[in-house]
């Protein structure tokens, strides 16, 4: 998977992606509003957001597909309104839920697709990357979610794209295929490919993005490295842990105190996931401890002083239901 370069043979010139104050409007709606952001060239970006934030306008913009109401965007270099053809030359796209005929065979296709690009991957090579070799010879409307997803993803890389848009790659995929996904992304990443990765798997986004854009309402409402956006927000040290089955907190809370006098209560953050507002000490770790397995409850992993990213993305995005 080699990255062709733009402008002076051997030289990558500019960001790979770049938007100066984007707005997309629909009549009285504004789907986007003023987005400004910059993909690095061979860098994995991650653009998240709560449903309705614009991440879906905002990438059918940069693959050309919509015209931006007004503002600039550049694909390697590119406008992808008035150079549409060059920017889909150059780049990938993987759509959720689509991308081949239903009624061609999964090897087909990737021949097919393999047949319109110049120097394409070698298309057994992605069957066995991706595990499609047991479903070679099926139809696309008869390959399961996952396995539709593994050949949307071989579709987008099979031209060596620079740039490639994966929306959701790992939506419905199993634990093994979704562990492969990620070493590929990886891989496209080493190999100086710029992904942008649409995703609303917290985890995914912490473990893979170099760099993450928090969208809401159309605009911006946070970026950074994965470690600058969980290191941020922070008001109060405080330890937060993980059990294999629910605590009674009241129960919990008074054995704890009994244990560690100077204690606050244990807060639920979700389901098997606490927190406790206050500094680590290694009393307080014994304390807990002994107050989990007074319920027969094993603490399976306790961090101090860190937030995922998932705390942080509803700190901003805000914890309700969206309509």
């Amino acid at each position: 998977m080699s990255a062709t370069f733009d402008g002076a043979p051997g030289r990558e010139v500019g960001p790979a992606l770049k938007l100066e104050s984007v707005v997309k409007t629909f009549g009285a709606t504004t789907a986007v509003n003023g987005l400004s952001l910059t993909a690095r060239r061979g860098e994995v970006f991650a653009l998240l957001g709560p449903n309705g934030a614009g991440k879906t306008t905002t990438i059918e913009m940069c693959e050309g597909f919509l015209r931006p109401t007004s503002g600039e965007i550049r694909v390697l270099g590119l406008d992808p309104v008035t150079r549409p053809d060059e920017v889909r030359r150059r780049i990938g796209i993987m759509l959720q839920g689509g991308g081949s005929y239903s009624g061609i065979r999964v090897a087909e296709m990737l021949r097919l697709a393999a047949a319109y690009n110049d120097n394409p991957h070698d298309p057994e090579w992605l069957i066995d990357v991706l595990g499609l070799d047991g479903v070679r010879n099926t139809t696309w409307r008869r390959l399961s979610g996952g396995q539709q997803q593994r050949l949307s993803l071989a579709l987008a890389i099979i031209g060596r794209p620079e740039l490639i848009f994966l929306d959701e790659p790992t939506a419905g995929l199993d634990a093994q295929s979704r562990l492969a996904v990620w070493e590929l992304i990886d891989a496209l990443r080493t190999d100086g490919v710029t992904v942008i990765l649409t995703t609303h798997l917290m985890d995914e986004a912490e473990a893979l993005a170099d760099h993450i854009v928090i969208m809401d309402k159309g605009s911006v409402v946070a970026q950074g490295t994965p470690a600058e956006l969980t290191a941020t927000g922070e008001t109060t040290a405080r330890v937060t842990f993980e059990t294999d089955s629910p605590l009674d907190l009241e129960l919990a809370g008074s054995r704890l105190t009994d244990l560690c006098p100077d204690a606050p209560g244990i807060e639920a953050i979700r389901p098997l996931h606490y927190c406790i507002p206050t500094p680590a000490t290694p009393v307080l770790v014994a304390a807990l401890a002994g107050a989990a397995a007074d319920q027969d409850v094993l603490v399976r992993r306790l961090d101090v002083d860190h937030r995922n990213l998932e705390e942080v993305f509803l700190d901003i995005t805000g914890r309700s239901l969206r309509s």
